[in-house]
């Protein structure tokens, strides 16, 4: 049976088992304080427990063993903080995007708002659950920063990834920014579509993870050039295969409803192109139906044979391809050490070619 490039070294239970224990020490904390803290506990333990690629820290881990970095729990403990990265970054992106779902499950703001439909609570439910998102997604942020210097790692060791730390957070507030700028403002311009994509996702999901490895191993320069080289590109793929799947993605493998990029208007890539390349009369109808809440499946339906039709679905996996091959060309090309190399191959080729 082929194991997965998260699970070797046993980096998947690891993570989770660090994040447990982290969150199991805050539920402590809450409680202390509140009982009325229990539910944020709950919510937190299942968004953060109860699924995830762990894309993030294996990136980081390899990237770190890539630099000859020995194995360590305290390491892994440390890397495990991008998963609360990750989490507050979905839950703000839900409720900026009006996300019924994430994995299947309630997304964070509807969860809070059953909550107060159940306790029968004064005010507006939607507004209890977009609070208690907001609030959620920013103790997750905070908390990042906690399970970083509660790891175990040596204050300099610490101190040598803080910037890379701190510039993935800012970056990725800053990449939330522009795509909601870019949905308001209708800018169909594949320079912005590549900008948002790589400042949203592709420079956290790979190429920071990559760089906070390698700062934890004390990485010569050039190797975190070459990090970046690799890590860029495949970033962007990762997020352009996300784009894909959010369009013609199973619902039952996304846990997202289909079509939910259409009904929140991204102007990602694969809409640009098509909004490019469509008949005038399709290029219209797409246009008018990007950001309409009220998308059924049959108009889902269309918008995807429209993209279809318009080869902007050709387009977008060829460009993803070559994206991928720019970055496997910059891997094969960087000084990393030969059992990383190949589990970051194995990466790559998980985040690029995958359902979900």
């Amino acid at each position: 049976m082929t194991i997965h490039p998260v699970d070797r070294a046993a980096l998947r239970p690891r993570v989770e088992k660090a994040l447990a224990v982290f969150l199991a020490d805050r539920r402590a904390h809450m409680a202390g304080i509140d009982a009325g803290l229990g539910p944020l506990a709950d919510a937190v333990e299942a968004f953060v427990l109860g699924g995830g690629k762990r894309l993030r820290p294996a990136f980081a881990y390899w990237g770190y063993r890539g630099a000859g970095g020995e194995d360590r729990d305290d390491v892994v403990s440390a890397l495990a903080a991008l998963e609360l990265v990750q989490a507050s970054a979905l839950m703000h992106d839900d409720l900026m995007d009006a996300s019924d779902t994430r994995r299947g499950e309630p997304a964070v703001h509807r969860r809070f708002a059953m909550l107060h439909d159940r306790e029968r609570w004064q005010g507006g439910a939607a507004g209890f659950g977009a609070a208690a998102a907001i609030l959620l997604g920013d103790l997750c942020l905070v908390w990042s920063d906690e399970m970083l210097h509660a790891s175990g790692l040596d204050p300099v060791t610490v101190a040598r990834a803080r910037p890379v730390f701190d510039l993935m957070r800012t970056e990725v507030m800053i990449g939330q920014y522009l795509d909601v700028l870019t949905q308001a403002s209708a800018d169909t311009s594949v320079e912005r579509a590549s900008q948002v994509a790589r400042f949203k996702s592709a420079k956290y999901t790979v190429e920071h993870p990559l760089l906070l490895g390698a700062a934890l191993a004390d990485a010569p320069a050039a190797l975190s050039e070459a990090y970046s080289a690799f890590g860029l590109p495949l970033g962007e793929a990762f997020q352009l295969r996300d784009d894909v799947l959010g369009v013609f993605g199973d619902p039952i493998a996304t846990g997202k409803p289909a079509g939910d990029d259409l009904r929140e208007g991204k102007r990602t890539y694969l809409i640009v192109m098509a909004l490019a390349h469509a008949a005038p009369a399709d290029r219209d109808t797409l246009a008018a139906a990007l950001g309409s809440a009220d998308l059924d499946e049959a108009g889902v339906a269309q918008l995807r044979r429209i993209i279809t039709e318009s080869g902007a679905l050709a387009r977008t996996e060829a460009y993803i391809a070559e994206l991928t091959s720019t970055a496997l060309a910059a891997l094969a090309a960087a000084p990393v050490e030969p059992e990383a190399a190949e589990m970051l191959r194995e990466l790559a080729d998980a985040a690029v070619h995958r359902a979900a």
